[in-house]
C-alpha cells in the first residue's frame, strides 16, 4: 500500500521548517518547500520529490497560488505544516504596536491564510490534515514573549475550532508545542530598543537568556522533525503533540495548577448561573 504523501511545508529556509522538510524528503514523501528566499532552500530539492516555491505567508493571494501549483503538481496537498513564524522579545508593556501587529500578521494571520487556502481541496477529498506550529509558549506564557505567546495562544484557539469543524469531514488538526530547540529563532528574533528599568529582573533577565540559549539549546530539531513525522502517519495522531522535555513538564505543570485552582473556586464557577427552578 503506498502511503506517500504530499506535504505542504511553510517558513524551509531555517530552523524546524528546513529539518522537517529535509526529514520528509529523505523518508520519500513528496514535499512542497516554501520559503521567502528559495535560494536558501534549492539543496532541499535535490533529497527528493520537491517542489520549491516561494512564498510569504502574508500574501493571501501568493499563499492561493502556490497551494494552487502544489495541488496541480503533485494532485493533492494530503499535509499542511504552518511552520513560518517569527518572534520578538520585550516586556508587553515595552513592545512596540507595529512589531506586535506583525506578530500576529506573521505567526496567525500567515497561518489562518494557510488554512483558508488548502481546505476547500480537502474538504472535497474528505481527507487530509493541517499541522499548527505554535509553541510551548501556545500553552504557557513566559516572561519577554507576551506578544509571541499571544499569536501561538490564539493559534491554539483557532486550532480547537478548526478540530471541531473538520473532524467530521475527515480532516484532522493536531497542534505541535515545542519548547527550545537549537536552532535560530532566539538569535533572529528582533527585541525591545528600550527596555524599562523595572522589568529588568523578568523580562530582561528572559532576554538575556534567550541569547546564551543560543547553540545550547536542549531541543534536537531533527528529532522533532521524526516525531511530527510519526505522530502524523499514526493510526491515531494526536491532537497535541508536545515536543521537549520542558513543554512536557511546563505543560505538566499548568494542567496540573489549573485543575487545582479550577477546583478551589468550583462553588463561585457553578453559583454563578441562574437557580435551577424547583418548578
Amino acid at each position: 500500500m503506498n502511503t506517500q504523501k504530499t506535504w505542504l511545508v511553510t517558513g524551509c529556509s531555517t530552523g524546524l521548517g528546513r529539518y522537517i522538510a529535509s526529514h520528509l524528503l529523505e523518508q520519500g514523501e513528496r514535499v512542497v518547500v516554501t520559503a521567502r528566499k528559495t535560494e536558501q532552500v534549492q539543496d532541499l530539492a535535490q533529497l527528493g520529490h520537491a517542489l520549491v516555491l516561494p512564498l510569504n505567508v502574508i500574501d493571501a493571494e501568493q499563499v492561493k497560488a502556490v497551494v494552487a501549483e502544489a495541488e496541480s503538481t503533485f494532485g493533492s496537498v494530503d499535509v499542511l505544516v504552518n511552520n513560518a513564524g517569527i518572534g520578538y522579545f520585550a516586556a508587553v508593556e515595552e513592545t512596540d504596536p507595529q512589531a506586535a501587529r506583525r506578530l500576529f500578521d506573521v505567526n496567525f494571520f500567515g497561518t489562518a491564510n494557510m488554512i483558508q487556502a488548502v481546505l476547500p481541496r480537502m474538504r472535497q477529498r474528505r481527507r487530509g490534515m493541517v499541522v499548527n506550529l505554535t509553541s510551548i509558549g501556545g500553552l504557557v506564557g513566559f516572561p519577554a514573549v507576551g506578544y509571541y505567546c499571544a499569536s501561538k495562544f490564539a493559534v491554539e484557539g483557532l486550532s480547537d475550532s478548526l478540530r471541531a469543524e473538520l473532524e467530521p469531514l475527515g480532516i484532522r488538526v493536531m497542534t505541535v508545542e515545542p519548547s527550545a530547540f537549537r536552532t535560530e529563532w532566539a538569535g533572529s528574533a528582533t527585541e525591545v530598543r528600550e527596555p524599562i528599568d523595572d522589568y529588568d529582573g523578568t523580562a530582561g533577565n528572559a532576554r538575556r537568556a534567550y541569547h546564551a540559549s543560543v547553540g545550547k539549546q536542549e531541543g534536537d530539531p531533527a528529532r522533532a522533525a521524526a516525531a511530527i513525522h510519526m505522530a502524523v502517519n499514526a493510526a491515531q495522531p494526536p491532537q497535541r503533540l508536545l515536543l521537549g522535555n520542558r513543554a512536557f513538564e511546563a505543560a505538566m505543570g499548568k494542567l496540573s495548577a489549573m485543575q487545582a485552582e479550577f477546583r478551589a473556586w468550583e462553588a463561585a464557577a457553578r453559583d454563578a448561573d441562574y437557580p435551577k427552578s424547583n418548578v
